[in-house]
């Protein structure tokens, strides 16, 4: 199936309040216009200076996410275009963030990412540490970021039962936090083998790669 063909039938499995991350790290600049004539505007990158090179050569309506783990001394090379960074880990780096968009007089919208999986090398928040982060005076003075949400990745792992308890896990850390009087609305968590098991549990966001552009190109 053409890249077109693919997105049609993710698109008609997605409840419409799901909002769909196309995922297009190490794919050229030609699958991502495929897909973009067939309607698609949010595209997901995992390396700044690949989202950078991509947003140069493409049409300016896209909403860029950047999904991957980031370097501060990063921060500045996406700070004039990027529409939400997904894996904010750190008070440090939603600093960095804050300032940079200062320099281009606008703001940030941002996820904390939530550890919640096993893995060592999963990156993330705790609970607690998410809750502390919001409630302190260093987040509530920042004008240029905006937490709307969080998001988390799941175990690599074939057993379902294991995906499943992390993302009920995270959908509880989103409801408690929201609840805390924080002005969430996204929740970004399921792939492209997890998607519909991360929607079944509270998902609004999800993030598809391969089932959109086909294996992944290293």
């Amino acid at each position: 199936m053409s890249i077109a063909q693919n997105l049609t039938a993710i698109r008609a499995d997605l409840p419409k309040e799901v909002s769909l991350v196309a995922v297009s790290k190490t794919k050229p600049v030609g699958d991502l216009m495929e897909a973009y004539d067939a309607g698609q505007r949010i595209f997901g990158e995992n390396k700044i200076q690949e989202m950078v090179d991509k947003h140069n050569q493409m049409p300016k309506d896209i909403q860029w996410h950047m999904i991957g783990h980031v370097q501060r001394n990063k921060v500045k090379y996406m700070a004039g275009f990027v529409d939400l960074i997904h894996a904010v880990d750190s008070l440090r780096l939603l600093i960095e963030i804050n300032k940079q968009a200062q320099k281009h007089e606008r703001k940030i919208q941002c996820l904390l990412q939530i550890k919640i999986a096993e893995e060592d090398s999963k990156f993330g928040l705790d609970f607690e540490s998410a809750r502390k982060l919001l409630d302190s005076e260093d987040y509530k003075n920042m004008e240029h970021v905006e937490v709307i949400g969080l998001m988390g990745m799941a175990t690599f792992t074939e057993d379902m039962t294991v995906v499943e308890k992390e993302f009920k896990y995270l959908k509880q850390c989103y409801d408690h936090i929201k609840s805390d009087g924080n002005n969430l609305d996204a929740l970004s968590m399921g792939m492209s083998g997890d998607y519909k098991l991360a929607i079944k549990n509270g998902s609004n966001m999800v993030r598809i790669g391969s089932h959109i552009f086909g294996a992944r190109n290293y």
